[in-house]
């Protein structure tokens, strides 16, 4: 097989083996086997499933940054996901809190300087058993309204026995609310960036 023409499909074209054997009228063993005699670099599997789930490309585009808004509001959610953020999942970025604010601003940051199809984002609510679910759901779809967030993008509310009443539950009159993008591509670029500032 011609190499240019398997870089173009390959590489360029990010077609799978099993989408040039089709072309082909092959097998995929043959289409693989040509990939590695001629020398094209052979995808992981990790990035062939990340493919496979976004075959438009990445959900999300990054923008440069112009001016020292942009710096400090970069600065503030990276800031925000280091503190704030469940970095144990490996395959979505997520954030959680009871304040609205915080849960605006992240948003914002994902949305604005890290070019997240906002359409993408997903949301967790937990709640006390004594909290009205939907005057919950409705406090926070209000909350974020300026992003054109819908029901749709909750995930169905965790529900937690209501404790003794205090400052945490106070301040989670409405639970928690969590904010979630699946994308282990981004999650890592937010990950490194955030070792190389340890490091310094």
């Amino acid at each position: 097989m011609d190499k240019n023409l398997l870089t173009e499909l390959y590489i360029n074209g990010k077609k799978s083996s099993a989408e040039i054997a089709e072309i082909f009228g092959c097998s995929q063993h043959k289409v693989n086997y040509w990939i590695n005699k001629q020398g094209i670099p052979k995808r992981s599997i990790s990035e062939a499933i990340y493919q496979k789930r976004n075959p438009a490309g990445d959900p999300f585009n990054i923008k440069p940054v112009r001016n020292t808004v942009d710096a400090q509001f970069f600065g503030l959610g990276l800031g925000l996901y280091w503190g704030e953020g469940n970095k144990r999942n490996k395959h979505s970025i997520r954030l959680g809190n009871t304040d609205p604010l915080i849960i605006r601003k992240f948003t914002k940051f994902l949305v604005e300087l890290l070019g997240v199809n906002k359409k993408r984002l997903r949301f967790g609510l937990q709640i006390f058993t004594d909290t009205p679910e939907n005057a919950a759901l409705h406090y926070w779809l209000k909350e974020l309204k300026e992003f054109g967030i819908n029901r749709s993008q909750f995930f169905k509310p965790t529900i937690t026995p209501s404790g003794s009443i205090g400052t945490y539950k106070e301040k989670s009159k409405f639970g928690v609310m969590t904010v979630h993008f699946s994308n282990t591509k981004l999650k890592k670029i937010l990950d490194n960036m955030i070792a190389e500032v340890a490091q310094r």
